[in-house]
């Protein structure tokens, strides 16, 4: 039987429009745009100034604190400004923005293709090697990846997760990473363990991608720890928690990390990026984006450098038409709407999805009836319609004892409820502001 996570989860319509078509090279942007928020933590502090001459691969921003990242140039050219710029949700936010004069890249990057397969170095080095390229969580949680290699102390890992899961329906550039760089995901993975002082490791795949199932099992039989775990199609098995839960059986406490029950999980992407940064001295700088959707005529998946305008992408890939209704950031059910299409690729863009009118629009809400569908689907053992409630009605005090912050935000409760009530968007309020009174708390404190 296939293994797969305990509790809740649903399983929307797949629809892997571009499983079919290959990783593309994106053409280069004559303009680029790189936010200093690029991931979770401070925001990284510009090493450049306007009228900088810079190459691919530079440093234009360093690492503002210890959960933190550093950012590099994408393009080589002119620094053009260090300003405010316009996000995907429509907030400005600090950024540098590059004019591209050429394809120049900084010495000692290995751009080729030949495989790099032996690492010798020692840990420290790996994880410097790793904070210096700038690598995040590329699933979209874009954690800086050096943290979770620096587990605290009386804390250790024993076992290494990656994640090729790529649940949300529509997106397909983990599938395609398998298939078409999966060697170099293997050694990013082993390097991964070599960091961490890890001999298992395991890749857990979905079994609606059995030719990336059977591709890196193939390949994994010369990697020794390394083993490939065909998982039963559940969304969303992604979730770090229910993807430890799925394929070790251990059960992240509530509160707790995963590295409180000996694992730290990365994104296929991100072991991708290990690979490049430790074995090619390349900092990220790009990553493989799926444009898709059903208004789309080329739905496809993109090798695309930072800081690319996403409209770009959308006109590649066929170009709006008069049915798209929303365009959103990743995938349909955890995946962020668009007010602002010219906004710049991230670290953390997964996809790019084009919904139409009909699709896009929401149900109007009706009166709950009390039907407990949103309990039983939900991954974390949780009650969205109490959680939604409380938040509705401001009550945080009552809403952390009923554990809300470890609600995933995966929307499974708002896709299954038949009253169309927005479940996820108040929970998603309430958290955030039950997380600011427990904060505000431990400062007095």
């Amino acid at each position: 039987m296939l293994k797969t996570f305990p509790i809740g989860g649903v399983h929307p319509s797949e629809n892997k429009l571009s499983r079919e078509a290959r990783i593309e090279y994106f053409p280069l942007p004559d303009t680029v745009v790189l936010p200093l928020s690029q991931h979770i933590g401070a925001p990284a502090v510009p090493v450049v100034a306007k009228g900088d001459k810079v190459v691919v691969g530079q440093l234009i921003a360093k690492a503002g604190g210890f959960v933190s990242s550093n950012i590099h140039s994408s393009v080589s050219g002119t620094v053009v400004s260090v300003d405010l710029a316009m996000t995907a949700s429509g907030l400005r936010q600090p950024a540098i923005t590059i004019r591209r004069e050429g394809d120049e890249w900084a010495e000692g990057i290995d751009c080729s293709s030949e495989l790099v397969r032996e690492c010798t170095l020692e840990p420290a080095e790996i994880i410097r090697r790793i904070a210096d390229a700038g690598i995040v969580g590329m699933g979209g949680a874009t954690f800086p990846t050096q943290v979770k290699l620096t587990p605290p102390p009386g804390k250790k890992a024993d076992v290494v997760i990656i994640n090729g899961v790529e649940c949300e329906p529509y997106l397909t550039a983990d599938h395609r990473v398998m298939l078409e760089r999966g060697e170099e995901v293997l050694v990013g993975t082993s390097i991964l363990a070599r960091a961490l002082g890890v001999q298992q490791c395991y890749i857990g795949i979905e079994n609606n991608k059995p030719d990336a199932i059977a591709h890196m099992k193939e390949l994994a039989e010369s990697f020794p720890g390394i083993e490939i775990v065909p998982l039963r199609v559940r969304y969303p098995q992604g979730g770090e928690k229910q993807l430890i839960a799925a394929i070790t059986g251990r059960q992240v406490p509530s509160g707790a990390l995963p590295i409180d029950v000996g694992a730290v999980v990365q994104n296929v992407g991100t072991a991708l990026a290990v690979y490049e940064a430790v074995q090619k001295n390349k900092p990220l700088v790009e990553r493989v984006v799926t444009v898709t959707g059903k208004p789309l005529a080329q739905p496809a998946n993109y090798l695309v450098r930072l800081g690319t305008p996403i409209s770009a992408l959308i006109d590649h890939a066929g170009g709006m038409s008069d049915d798209v209704g929303k365009v959103i950031g990743g995938g349909p059910m955890m995946g962020r709407a668009m007010s602002h299409p010219e906004a710049p690729v991230l670290k953390g863009t997964s996809g790019v999805l084009l919904m139409r009118q009909k699709e896009s629009h929401r149900k109007q809400p009706d009166t709950c009836i009390k039907c407990a569908k949103c309990v039983s689907v939900c991954p974390m053992g949780l009650e969205p319609y109490l959680l939604s409630k409380l938040s509705k009605k401001r009550m945080y005090a009552e809403a952390e004892p009923e554990r809300i912050v470890d609600c995933i935000e995966c929307g499974s409760c708002s896709y299954t409820c038949p009253a169309g009530l927005p479940l996820l968007d108040y929970i998603r309020l309430g958290k955030a502001e039950t997380l600011k009174m427990i904060r505000a708390r431990a400062a007095k404190s």
